[in-house]
């Protein structure tokens, strides 16, 4: 059954067919093979609506709609400010205030092509103003666009997690800091290719007369102060154990000496002090910069923390940000009217639809994958290649980078995580590692000439020919795949957050290695 319905649905993909119907028509092959032509349009509408009927995947719609809400009420404007207040001095800098930008705006949207869309055309005619190239612009803004679905909220990840059967929040915390990671690396190329290029030295830009309303003012001043508590206090909780102020009583719980409202308190006074001696060493307009950015980047906090402490799952979070997107549009910073709800909701039902229907479709070829017994051949193959993981892990980065080349990154994992992910699996490659290293690389593979879809964005954005921005985005390139494999070989990079949070499925007494590299079959 293997060659037939893997050839067609190569075929299909290499004619321009859509993704979606490459995939459906694998079972409809499957069915009319054993000559049940009769059931076909049942078979293939149950696969489609069972694929879509799964609560968890309810983040993916929530988590697009509160990015397009926050798109509409003109939060990227104030990212950019902020990220100039903070690196436009260094040399190179709006190409630093570039990456960080994408590096916040990850935390709102999650989407690569929202980022290059959105970054992309308030920042590439001000990077060629101050005298950068017009494709340096739009290969340093689709290269760091990437860091979008990477860190959270990631489409990508809520997707493998659905198709693989992990959890959206070991996901989520596992590539916080891989993200970070491909932004300081890009950071660092920038700094690399400054002088050698000649790029722009630049000022700490402040724009002046900065202004904020009453009410945008005190909910920054309140939100600012919980922060830097919420900061305090959970170094405290990590460190209380150190010197004698918690313990753990028979049960195994911690048990703190003091109790931790009255803590959180305290510390809450304690932020209040050193943010007002903070305050008399920055302008005024730094200072109101700052607070512009408080409320839009509450988001990814308001998402991981209540995940984390365990108010909600995953999709009720997903639900909490556009809740939060709204009051924050409307009523804070006031830059959204009712009438642009409509728009805002159709274009992300549009695109809610097209992912949903992809992956409904990709439940159809799973099941197909499955029967034809496809992992299991692809899996002695590859076996049969080497017997060193760390030799089928290089070989397996290289085949998602090329398929990254020429696939979207949402249906590569639909295809490939059911066939790869049990391979690595029996291998001792923890089950969230492996889901890290495939969508961080397939992620980079947006990017990556030929097909690479931020590419066309970008070009679309600055004007530039794609053929131009993948030659001048290769340096770049380079970084994030020394950064994929850095996350290949050293686990710890991507699994430590996890691991702290107790998400990975194994407690302290395991030990930290045994946890984030199991022996094969023990997962």
């Amino acid at each position: 059954m293997l060659l037939w319905f893997l050839p067609l649905f190569l075929v299909l993909i290499m004619i321009g067919l859509p993704v979606v119907f490459a995939l459906l028509a694998s079972p409809i092959a499957l069915l009319m093979y054993e000559g049940d032509t009769r059931n076909v349009v049942a078979g293939l509408y149950r696969n489609l609506y069972n694929g879509m009927d799964s609560f968890p995947l309810m983040a993916l719609p929530f988590f697009m709609l509160a990015g397009e809400i926050m798109n509409r009420g003109g939060i990227t404007m104030r990212l950019v400010e902020f990220s100039q207040a903070f690196m436009g001095h260094l040399r190179g800098g709006l190409a630093h205030v570039n990456i960080l930008s994408s590096i916040l705006f990850a935390g709102l949207s999650g989407s690569a092509v929202a980022d290059t869309s959105a970054l992309g055309s308030t920042l590439i005619p001000a990077m060629e103003k101050n005298g950068y190239s017009r494709r340096f612009a739009a290969a340093i803004t689709a290269a760091s666009s990437v860091i979008g679905p990477i860190i959270p909220p990631s489409g990508i990840m809520i997707i493998y997690a659905y198709v693989m059967g992990e959890s959206v929040a070991a996901l989520f915390l596992a590539g916080i800091v891989p993200g970070v990671l491909v932004g300081i690396g890009l950071m660092v190329m920038v700094r690399l290719m400054a002088d050698r290029y000649n790029l722009p030295k630049a000022e700490r830009i402040v724009s002046k007369g900065q202004d904020i309303s009453t009410v945008e003012y005190w909910v920054s001043f309140v939100l600012i102060r919980i922060n830097v508590a919420g900061l305090l206090l959970a170094a405290y909780a990590g460190l209380s154990g150190l010197v004698g102020l918690s313990f753990e009583n028979e049960a195994g719980d911690t048990v703190h000496r003091l109790n931790l409202w009255i803590v959180f308190a305290i510390l809450l006074a304690i932020s209040h002090i050193l943010l007002m001696g903070y305050r008399k060493r920055v302008s005024h307009d730094f200072r109101m910069v700052c607070k512009k950015a408080v409320a839009p980047l509450q988001t990814p906090i308001i998402i991981l923390g209540g995940i984390l402490v365990g108010v909600f799952t995953p999709t009720e979070a997903s639900a909490v940000a556009v809740f939060y997107a709204l009051i924050v549009s409307f009523f804070v910073l006031r830059s959204m009217k009712l009438r642009d709800l409509n728009a805002v909701l159709t274009r992300s039902a549009l695109a809610t639809a097209a992912v949903l229907l992809l992956v409904g479709a990709a439940v159809a070829f799973k099941t197909v994958v499955s029967l034809s017994y496809a992992p299991q051949i692809l899996s002695d193959y590859i076996l049969s290649l080497s017997e060193n993981p760390l030799m089928l892990l290089f070989l397996i980065n290289i085949l998602l980078f090329i398929v990254g080349m020429f696939l979207d990154a949402g249906p590569a994992i639909i295809i490939l995580g059911p066939i790869l992910g049990p391979i690595f699996l029996d291998l001792g490659v923890h089950p969230v590692h492996f889901a890290i290293i495939m969508s961080v690389n397939l992620t980079v593979g947006l990017a990556t000439p030929p097909m690479g879809l931020v590419l066309f964005v970008a070009s679309s954005v600055s004007g530039e020919r794609v053929e131009a921005i993948a030659r001048a985005i290769l340096p770049f390139l380079a970084v994030q795949v020394a950064v994929i494999f850095l996350i290949t070989y050293v686990p710890a990079i991507s699994m430590t957050v996890p691991y702290l949070a107790g998400f990975l499925g194994c407690g302290p007494e395991v030990g930290f290695s045994a946890c984030i590299s199991p022996t094969p079959g023990a997962n």
